[in-house]
């Protein structure tokens, strides 16, 4: 039978999480972008080796879907972009996890936190995302062609352009600036459709 437990972090809570963000993204602040996205491939790859609760395991595939907008030839992302999506994903690349990871159940609950902060303050790229990722299932099926194989064809340019325009107008009306953080929760990672993944296999 399944049991809900729900919690709030409280702001000493949040500013415990957010020093060790921080600290993180000192620490490697010298990684190159291509070595940050393995290293939080590597968690991924770690993590699907036990069997982890499912809560953590919804998380992990938030953090997939992050890792995936990095590596879609076609969604095609503006370096100010990536360099926001990069920044989110360098706490996962400091070995020096506020939980080891090798802890039996609880290794990755520190990891799912950081991954919900990320979620909060990416939501907008990862709704646009989302919708990318449906619509280049559904025209490449129409054309009949498989989806993981069509790159950066001419037909993805006007949705993927609108949709990262809208991305760009939602988050500047939330935030200001473009970034920052953000209340609900991105939809991302329950789509069915197509993107790159190095957590599932299709």
């Amino acid at each position: 039978m399944p049991l809900a437990i729900s919690f709030e972090l409280s702001d000493r809570d949040l500013e415990h999480f957010n020093n060790a963000i921080k600290a993180a993204r000192d620490a490697a602040g010298h990684m190159s972008p291509e070595a940050v996205i393995e290293a939080a491939g590597k968690l991924l790859q770690g993590a699907a080796k036990h069997e982890v609760p499912d809560f953590i395991a919804v998380r992990l595939e938030r953090l997939d879907a992050l890792i995936g907008m990095l590596r879609d030839e076609g969604w095609a992302l503006p370096e100010a972009d990536r360099q926001h999506v990069l920044s989110a994903l360098v706490y996962f690349a400091d070995p020096k996890d506020i939980i080891p990871d090798t802890v039996p159940v609880l290794g990755y609950f520190d990891d799912a936190i950081a991954i919900e902060m990320c979620v909060k303050e990416l939501k907008h790229e990862l709704d646009a995302y989302e919708e990318f990722c449906e619509f280049r299932q559904n025209e490449a099926s129409r054309r009949g062609q498989d989806p993981s194989t069509v790159g950066r064809a001419d037909w993805l340019d006007a949705r993927r352009t609108e949709l990262q325009e809208r991305m760009h107008r939602r988050a500047a009306r939330d935030f200001g600036t473009g970034y920052g953080d953000s209340s609900g929760y991105a939809r991302a990672g329950y789509t069915s459709a197509w993107r790159p993944s190095m957590l599932r296999v299709r």
